[in-house]
């Protein structure tokens, strides 16, 4: 089942600041492969609130999540197991990549994302 889509307007500012501060992975991520619809004509957004949580990449159209983890989770805590369990439970899929596979190994990175997406793309027909 599809849930509607929890846009919390309480997070804006913070998601605002986090598109402004974003890391150079978002950054080189978000320009070289996302912006302005080059991942097959997807529309992605950055930093985009869902719930009370704050995601760093999502085509809503795919229900699809893409997370850049930095330094900061680097072990999981129980508190980003509840936050991966909500987003799931909402129906969407979520991929990680780490700040240096993003930085180091784009291209890679790029293809990991295209396979996702078509995998995504032929369950949404």
């Amino acid at each position: 089942m599809k849930h509607p889509l929890l846009y919390n307007r309480n997070l804006k500012p913070l998601a605002r600041k986090l598109r402004n501060e974003g890391t150079k992975g978002e950054a080189l991520l978000w320009f070289y492969a996302l912006k302005a619809k080059k991942m097959y004509g997807y529309q992605f957004n950055r930093q985009y609130q869902i719930g009370n949580y704050i995601v760093d990449l999502i085509c809503r159209k795919l229900n699809l999540i893409i997370e850049i983890d930095g330094s900061s989770h680097i072990s999981k805590s129980n508190s980003d197991r509840a936050r991966q369990d909500f987003l799931e439970a909402m129906g969407y899929t979520i991929v990680r990549f780490s700040e240096v596979e993003v930085v180091h190994r784009l291209d890679d990175v790029v293809e990991k994302l295209s396979y996702a997406v078509e995998s995504l793309e032929n369950d949404h027909k």
